[in-house]
């Protein structure tokens, strides 16, 4: 099961008691923000794109969505989303779970520049009722991130 892949990488780093499982689902950013108790922004999402033929992972806020034009500029592909058997099989996560712990080996992550304005997030924890607060140091050292992007639109508040 993915949680436990993901409860034993956090135990290799003395983190594992900080992992939450809920009674309820927290599939979505709005039933993650529900079950946590804070505002869906805050919920790091993590979606999974092919691009090259290869898996990547983009962890983003949750009020953001990707914006194609930046993505196709970053990583040179339409952005291009895996369907629920693809994310499960080439990450190693299910979709409701997807995470940036614990993923396949040779699936680069990327964070997204519209988590930089909290202090802290929740990305899921490989369930789609799991999940743990990280400051952006620990989301960058834990997901092993390859850089930090700026792919993603409508979390900044309109230019005047």
């Amino acid at each position: 099961m993915s949680i436990e892949r993901v409860r034993a990488f956090f135990s290799r780093h003395g983190m594992a008691d900080r992992v939450r499982e809920f009674p309820v689902s927290s599939a979505t950013v709005e039933l993650a923000a529900a079950a946590l108790g804070c505002e869906p922004c805050r919920i790091a999402k993590t979606l999974s794109f092919m691009a090259d033929g290869k898996p990547l992972l983009v962890v983003a806020a949750g009020d953001a969505r990707i914006d194609n034009a930046r993505y196709k500029a970053r990583f040179g592909a339409k952005a291009k989303m895996l369907s629920p058997e693809q994310a499960e099989a080439l990450v190693g996560h299910a979709v409701g779970g997807v995470c940036p712990f614990a993923v396949n080996e040779g699936v680069p992550v990327y964070l997204d520049v519209s988590l930089r304005r909290f202090a802290s997030v929740f990305p899921a924890c490989g369930s789609s009722n799991s999940a743990i607060e990280l400051d952006m140091q620990e989301l960058e050292n834990y997901s092993g991130a390859a850089d930090w992007v700026d792919v993603c639109k409508g979390w900044q508040p309109e230019p005047a």
